[in-house]
């Protein structure tokens, strides 16, 4: 890999721990959904104007030139509300966005896709789109999106015109000021933007200005000039785009943006999945159910249990807890343990609990709920642990495998999280190593096969304990 698509990545996963990464989308993360760019927008109205968008770079003014043409921006209204309010279908882009823990959108676009991913998510969005929505927050919300130039909904608000550019830093001063702050305090991920809006060019030197050398670099994606583009017809046309492109890139660095070249827009996508795989090997599900514990005694396996959750909160993983029967208590207590022996380095947030309903909700029997919070809580996760494994009949009168811990697993191989059941747990876990053991399911992980041998026969908690930590950290050398 790369050495700055290594530094973006290290940059990224950081900012994303610490809930200080922001987005800004531009309009071509819309325009892979379906929905026009500004060209697109613009185009019926450049040729009642007797003009070709193609040929055409300034924007703003065609949309100008119509208002002063018609007397209004009526037409443009209508094509906001024409193009913007269609019913189309979110991008992958959109959706592995909205799934990570990223709690800033900025955007110039007037379409409602980060809200919907959002939405569909299940997380809460703050949309701010005017000024006066600045002012008041929205109970429980988890991300707050700045629709800078306005919504599709109230398009005669809609930052489009060379009038309303000239207008943006008195009537949208607070977006401004917002902006500026929001890039100096967060890392800033430009996904779909051209770099061609005037106010973003006026905040960009403003924080220049104000911070004296002291602001932080932001990252931006860019596809390198091929021969095989739209707009290139021979060499000298590629040599010309390559020159311009490089000069590009320089003046942007002005502004400390650093590029991430790419060679198809498909790639932004793989990128962002691994963004999102890496985070994810950084959240562990522990699922166990005991209630007996084998060669262990129960103290000695309780202590165990609690060791490693209060360690895998020192190595920063983050905990994905079901509490489950006669293990989430010992989970939660060490992770507890340990993050409020040092609240300043480690939070609450580490810790993602996600106790099981006890009685049947609507229409939905028990056992359909707990299907569903078993999926819920494993899709937080990249990698999962499981222990012990074993439960007590519906007669109480005899211990048998826990079912629920095989459904957990199932669901976890589901979903592509890495696999690492404690045999040495004994039950259900034990049964399930064999398994992987048998299917060859550690060989596609060349750096790991010396590690889980040695945890298949380790017996010491502590060693067992010190093994879990190497494997997982081998996992995410990146």
């Amino acid at each position: 890999m790369k050495t700055e698509r290594k530094q973006f990545y290290r940059d990224v996963l950081e900012n994303l721990q610490s809930q200080s990464l922001a987005v800004f989308a531009g309009a071509g993360l819309s325009k892979a959904a379906g929905f026009v760019d500004w060209k697109g927008l613009l185009r019926d109205i450049a040729d009642d104007l007797g003009l070709s968008i193609d040929q055409e770079n300034d924007l703003i003014s065609i949309a100008q030139y119509n208002e002063n043409k018609v007397g209004g921006r009526s037409m443009l209204n209508q094509k906001i509300i024409s193009e913007f309010n269609e019913d189309v279908d979110l991008t992958e882009n959109h959706k592995i966005l909205a799934r990570l823990p990223i709690s800033t959108y900025w955007t110039t676009n007037y379409d409602d896709l980060i809200e919907r991913s959002l939405k569909e998510a299940k997380r809460v969005a703050d949309v701010k789109h005017s000024v006066s929505q600045l002012s008041f927050s929205r109970p429980r919300r988890d991300v707050v999106v700045y629709k800078m130039h306005g919504d599709s909904t109230l398009p005669n608000e809609a930052t489009l015109t060379k009038d309303d550019y000239e207008r943006y830093f008195s009537d949208k001063a607070p977006f401004v000021t917002a902006l500026s702050g929001d890039l100096v305090s967060k890392l800033f991920v430009f996904i779909g933007f051209s770099f061609t809006d005037p106010n973003l060019d006026y905040i960009f030197s403003r924080v220049k200005f104000y911070m004296k050398g002291a602001d932080r670099h932001h990252y931006y994606f860019i596809k390198k000039a091929e021969k095989n583009d739209p707009d290139i017809k021979t060499d000298a046309d590629l040599e010309y785009k390559r020159r311009k492109q490089e000069l590009f890139i320089q003046d942007l660095r002005r502004f400390k943006l650093q590029p991430i070249f790419i060679d198809t827009y498909a790639e932004i996508t793989e990128i962002l999945r691994e963004i999102e795989n890496l985070y994810k090997k950084r959240t562990v599900f522990i699922g166990g159910s005991a209630e007996e514990y084998g060669v262990w005694d129960r103290n000695q396996a309780q202590t165990f249990i609690h060791k490693l959750s209060a360690r895998l909160i020192k190595e920063n993983f983050r905990i994905v807890n079901g509490f489950g029967w006669g293990v989430g208590s010992a989970v939660i207590n060490g992770a507890l343990e340990m993050i409020y022996s040092r609240p300043e380095k480690y939070g609450e947030d580490q810790l993602i609990i996600k106790p099981f309903p006890q009685f049947k909700t609507g229409n939905k029997e028990l056992v359909e709920l707990w299907t569903e919070y078993r999926n819920n809580m494993i899709q937080y996760a990249g990698a999962a642990i499981f222990l012990f494994g074993n439960k007590l009949n519906n007669e109480k009168d005899k211990i048998i495998p826990a079912s629920g811990l095989i459904q957990e697993f199932e669901i976890a191989k589901s979903k592509q999280l890495f696999l690492l059941p404690i045999a040495s747990t004994g039950y259900v876990s034990q049964e399930l190593y064999k398994d992987l053991a048998r299917n060859d399911y550690y060989l596609s992980f060349n750096n790991l096969k010396e590690l889980i041998a040695e945890l298949e026969v380790e017996t010491n908690a502590d060693q067992i304990i010190e093994l879990i930590i190497k494997v997982l950290n081998s996992l995410n050398q990146k």
